[in-house]
């Protein structure tokens, strides 16, 4: 029996956004409530979400809103965070081939997190939908509406949305991470493994020696000059 044809639909890049929507939904949830509960308005709280859209990097604004910090030190943080995103758009093209498209590109690239990439490359590598704009379009815009939503339902809630759940309120840091640890775990080969143990290494030293964003941006040199030496590319690649 012959495999369905891969789907590239607006749908289809809405189902395939699902799981995302459900784990970005509690998530922003939390970051609207920690906004207001830090002495932002509602209105402030969405414009984040709407503007920014990066769920570790809102909590860091946020941190630094309140803590005083200059606009630029804020700024230059936010940006030296957030930096990857520029090498997503063109490894998803590279990944499409042959069916890459960027004609629109400027306006669903701005959804490319971590998470929607990740679900974009596990779905091409296994065959089940084909690289289109208008199955991108659907893959972020569901994942953007989740966020905005959860946003703004959590700042309505308001600051003690949460208080009466700690333990809830302590877990819902740890879903943004597992839900992109999840995705990147099913698109991982082991001839990568050589690549993610010393972007891994690195992460961690200079995050121990110095700090978190340094420590991001050591992992993905070490694994980026990694990959071009061709540690992950195994005997028969090609």
């Amino acid at each position: 029996m012959s495999q369905p044809p891969p789907k590239s639909s607006f749908t289809a890049g809405l189902i395939t956004a699902l799981p995302i929507a459900l784990g970005y939904f509690p998530i922003a949830f939390s970051f609207g409530v920690a906004a207001t509960r830090a002495g932002l308005s509602a209105v402030e709280a969405f414009g984040l979400s709407l503007i920014i859209y990066a769920g570790a990097a809102q909590f860091l604004a946020l941190a630094l809103i309140t803590g005083g910090a200059p606009v630029l030190v804020s700024a230059f943080t936010l940006v030296a965070m957030n930096v990857r995103h520029v090498l997503y758009g063109p490894a998803l093209i590279k990944r499409a081939g042959a069916d890459a498209r960027t004609r629109h590109a400027w306006a669903w690239a701005f959804g490319l997190t971590d998470e929607v990439l990740g679900a974009a490359l596990g779905a091409l590598a296994r065959g089940k939908v084909r690289f289109s704009e208008p199955f991108m379009f659907g893959l972020t815009s569901a994942a953007y509406a989740s966020w905005l939503s959860g946003t703004a339902l959590g700042a309505y809630a308001g600051g003690g949305a949460l208080e009466g759940w700690p333990v809830l309120d302590a877990a819902l840091g740890f879903m943004l991470p597992a839900l992109f640890l999840a995705l990147l775990l099913s698109i991982l080969s082991r001839a990568q493994l050589p690549v993610i143990a010393v972007a891994g290494v690195a992460t961690v030293a200079v995050t121990l020696a110095w700090s978190g964003t340094a420590g991001i941006l050591a992992g993905m040199i070490a694994g980026a000059i990694s990959g071009v030496l061709g540690l992950g590319r195994g005997k028969h690649a090609g």
